[in-house]
C-alpha cells in the first residue's frame, strides 16, 4: 500500500469523536444532545440583583422606623392634650369654688353664733382701714413697720402649733383652723406670722378661757413680705402666754405651692388628690 493512503487512514476519525472534539470546544464538556441541554451552566445572581435586594431591605427597614416615630409622636401629643384638658377643668372648677367659698365661710360663721360663741368676745373683726392707720403712725414714729421686714420681730415666740384643716375636692377649696400657743417675751401690741393666698374669716387673743380673750382692733394680710398682722387693743404682757386661734380658707392651687392638687392615671382612670 501506499505511505499516502497509509497516511489518510491514519488521520481520519470516527465521526462520533469529531463531534465529542467540537463540544469540548463550545464549552459542554463532551456532551452531546440533551446531554449537553441538560448540564449546561445556570445563570448567577448578577451585582446588580444583590444592589437591588440591598436597596429593598433598607427601605422596609426605614419605613418601619418611620412608622414607630409617628405613633410615638401620636402617643405623646395624646398625652399633653389630656393634660392641657384636664388643667382647664381643674383651673374653671377652681374659680368656680373660690366664688362659693364666702358663702361657706359666712354660714360657718352663722353657725358659730348660733352654736353660743360671743363675737365680741372671740375678737372677731373685719379688716378694715387698720393697716392705714398703723402704718401712718409708724411713720409718725419715723421706723418702719414690723411687718415689713422679712424676718418675724422678736417679742413673740411659738410653742404649740394644733392645726385642723377640712378639704373639699368637689370645688378645689379648704377650710383651716389653727390654734398657736405663744410666749410673749416682750410687751406688744402687734401678732405677725407667715401667711400668704388665703382668706380669714376670724381671729381671736386669749390667755385662757377663764380670763377671756383680748379685743382685736384689726388684721390685715400684708402681701409684699407674705405675713399677717394682727392689732391688739392693748399690748400683751410679757413673760406669759397666750393662744392665738385663726379660721380661714383657701383655693387648693393649681401648682406647687402651698396646699396644692395634682393627679394620676390607674388603669385608664384620672384621679385627683391634695398634698
Amino acid at each position: 500500500m501506499p505511505l499516502a493512503e497509509k497516511r489518510e487512514k491514519s488521520c481520519s476519525f470516527p465521526p462520533m469523536m469529531i463531534e465529542e472534539d467540537a463540544a469540548l470546544r463550545n464549552g459542554s464538556r463532551g456532551l452531546s444532545g440533551q446531554w449537553a441541554d441538560t448540564a449546561a451552566a445556570r445563570p448567577r445572581t448578577t451585582e446588580r440583583h444583590i444592589t437591588v435586594h440591598k436597596r429593598l431591605v433598607l427601605g422596609f427597614a426605614v419605613s418601619i422606623l418611620a412608622l414607630l416615630l409617628v405613633t410615638m409622636i401620636a402617643v405623646l401629643l395624646s398625652v399633653r392634650i389630656e393634660e392641657c384638658s384636664s388643667g382647664d377643668a381643674d383651673s374653671a372648677a377652681g374659680r368656680a369654688g373660690n366664688g362659693s367659698v364666702p358663702a361657706a365661710a359666712g354660714s360657718a360663721r352663722q353657725n358659730r353664733n348660733h352654736a353660743g360663741e360671743p363675737p365680741g368676745r372671740g375678737g372677731v373683726e373685719p379688716a378694715g382701714g387698720g393697716q392705714d392707720e398703723e402704718e401712718e403712725e409708724w411713720q409718725r414714729r419715723q421706723e418702719p413697720p414690723p411687718w415689713t421686714q422679712l424676718r418675724l420681730p422678736g417679742p413673740l415666740r411659738p410653742l404649740h402649733y394644733n392645726l385642723m384643716l377640712s378639704v373639699f375636692m368637689e370645688n378645689f377649696t379648704f377650710g383651716g383652723e389653727v390654734n398657736v400657743q405663744v410666749e410673749c417675751l416682750n410687751a406688744t401690741r402687734y401678732i405677725v406670722l407667715h401667711a400668704h393666698r388665703v382668706h380669714i374669716e376670724a381671729v381671736r387673743v386669749a390667755e385662757d378661757r377663764l380670763a377671756g380673750a383680748l379685743r382685736v382692733s384689726s388684721f390685715f394680710l400684708y402681701p409684699q413680705t407674705q405675713v399677717f398682722v394682727v392689732v391688739l387693743n392693748r399690748s400683751l404682757e410679757a413673760l406669759r402666754s397666750y393662744n392665738l386661734k385663726i379660721l380661714y380658707h383657701a383655693p387648693i392651687e393649681n401648682e406647687l405651692l402651698g396646699f396644692f392638687r395634682s393627679s394620676y392615671v390607674l388603669y385608664g382612670e384620672r384621679r385627683k388628690f391634695a398634698k
